[in-house]
């Protein structure tokens, strides 16, 4: 097969490649009741969230349209659907290897990637600015020490780690 392209019927279904991964083998247990959509609370105040149309769309296998869709990313990882669904759908599970797949394609929101960088690089999502420091000071708290981003660098330097994270950064700088 090598040198040819592969065809749509070589190509497993994407919820095929959802079901062998950790978090998603539960996906084709879904029989789209919306029990999962009803106990959302991002869903009670987005329309742009919707889990029972993200697991749609993923059985249906439309796999750009899950993977490139910033949706995915607005769980909160609550568990109220999947506690509640009938089926035993773990949906937040689901989110996650979705994400998953996402992050290793680089599909990957930018305020996530500076989230991440700026947690590589400095230890904290949000900087301490002068501001932060002179008020810290003013109501008597003590000033904020330095994170030690050595120890977090040994762990992304791992063999373990996925890289994957790196190279969306790489990319989207």
């Amino acid at each position: 097969m090598e040198g040819k392209s592969r065809t749509r019927l070589e190509t497993p279904r994407f919820y095929e490649e959802v079901t062998r991964r950790l978090g998603g083998e539960t996906l084709t247990l879904c029989y789209q009741c919306g029990t999962c959509a009803s106990s959302c609370p991002v869903a009670k105040i987005t329309k742009r969230f919707n889990p029972r149309t993200i697991i749609k769309n993923a059985l249906l296998g439309n796999r750009e349209e899950v993977l490139t869709d910033e949706a995915i990313w607005l769980c909160c990882s609550c568990f109220n659907c999947q506690e509640r669904c009938p089926q035993g759908v773990e949906i937040a599970d689901l989110i996650f290897a979705f994400r998953n797949i996402a992050l290793t394609e680089g599909y990957v929101p930018k305020a996530f990637v500076d989230m991440a960088s700026a947690i590589r690089h400095d230890g904290r999502v949000v900087p301490i600015t002068k501001f932060v420091m002179q008020r810290r000071e003013k109501i008597g708290l003590p000033p904020v020490t330095d994170t030690g981003v050595y120890a977090l660098n040994k762990i992304f330097s791992l063999p373990s780690f996925d890289k994957d994270e790196v190279r969306v950064e790489e990319e989207q700088q």
